[in-house]
Formats: C-alpha cells, sequence, structure tokens
C-alpha cells in the first residue's frame, strides 16, 4: 500500500520559513519523480515544486513562477523523503500543501498539510 505522509505545516508570519517533509511508503521512491503541489480555498490545486529522480548531480528541478527563488525542493533517498524549504513566506502562500509522487505512470497523493500565513 502506498502511503504519503506530510508534514510541517502551521501558522507563520509574513517574511517568516516552514520546512515541509513528505514520508514515502510503498513504491520505489528512488524512481519516482516527486512533487509539492497546493490549494487555497477557492482556488484550483496549483503546483508548487517537482524534483525528478535521475541524479544529474544534482537532480533536476521545476518551480511554479510564484514561489522561484523562495522555496526549494529536495529529495532522500536513503530517508524516502522529499522536503520543502519555503522562505520568505507570504499571505498569498496560505494554502494546503500536497506531496505528490508519481511512478510507473501511476500518481500518489497525500492527504495534506496546511500552512497559514498571517500577523
Amino acid at each position: 500500500q502506498v502511503q504519503l505522509v506530510e508534514s510541517g505545516g502551521g501558522l507563520v508570519q509574513p517574511g517568516g520559513s516552514l520546512r515541509l517533509s513528505c514520508a514515502v511508503s510503498g513504491l520505489t521512491f528512488s524512481r519516482s519523480v516527486l512533487s509539492w503541489y497546493r490549494q487555497a480555498p477557492g482556488k484550483e490545486r496549483e503546483l508548487v515544486a517537482s524534483i525528478g529522480y535521475i541524479d544529474y548531480s544534482p537532480f533536476m528541478t521545476n518551480y511554479g513562477d510564484h514561489v522561484k527563488g523562495r522555496f526549494t525542493i529536495s529529495r532522500d533517498n536513503r530517508k524516502n523523503t522529499v522536503d520543502l524549504q519555503m522562505n520568505t513566506l507570504q499571505p498569498e502562500d496560505t494554502a494546503v500543501y500536497y506531496c505528490k509522487a508519481r511512478y510507473d505512470s501511476t500518481e500518489y497523493w497525500g492527504q495534506g498539510t496546511p500552512v497559514t500565513v498571517s500577523s
């Protein structure tokens, strides 16, 4: 059974930082493309960042325009985790953040972790 469990969300002030983590089990992690998405109230789910599984030293990454330069995605193939370091957070970053793994043409989602940026 594939499981993705996110953690690290919470309340943070504007300009602050949070680090999200997603623990993945039940699939071949080292051959999976991993992504973070977010969904704000009343809006569609959008891609935040993704990271490939081929180690070009570093792994290839892709970011949404709204987070470039502020967020960093990383993976640990020993721990089967994918992290999202979020810096300089703004109120518009408030959303539920979801982890996604894509393996063998199948996508798996976590339950999400809420992030609220507010003073």
